[in-house]
């Protein structure tokens, strides 16, 4: 079927209202078709997230607690920290954030 060409229509009854209506294929015996009002219905839910399902937006973060390398104040990170690096809380960190060399 080349651009522009009219498309050959088929006669269906809708699986849902049992009005006669035109699709674009041609319909199988097991499968319902449904006309343009009906389809709405039985169109699939869109999933919301990543291909697993979770949401990145919606999800709650697990917190841990630690005690910053610099103060020694108790903060909260987004992280489970490791016993041999140090962990700075929010005022410390921006004392140790490298900028990139050029």
């Amino acid at each position: 079927m080349s651009f522009g060409e009219e498309r050959e229509m088929h006669t269906a009854t809708c699986g849902d209202c049992g009005n006669e209506c035109q699709v674009p294929f041609k319909p199988k015996e097991d499968r319902p078709v449904y006309c343009r009002e009906c389809f709405p219905n039985h169109r699939p839910q869109r999933r919301s997230g990543d291909r697993f399902g979770r949401s990145r937006f919606n999800r709650q973060r697990e917190m841990h607690t630690a005690t910053c390398g610099d103060c020694g104040n108790e903060c909260q990170v987004p992280f489970k920290p490791k016993e041999d690096r140090p962990v700075y809380c929010r005022e410390c960190f921006p004392n140790h954030k490298q900028t990139p060399s050029v």
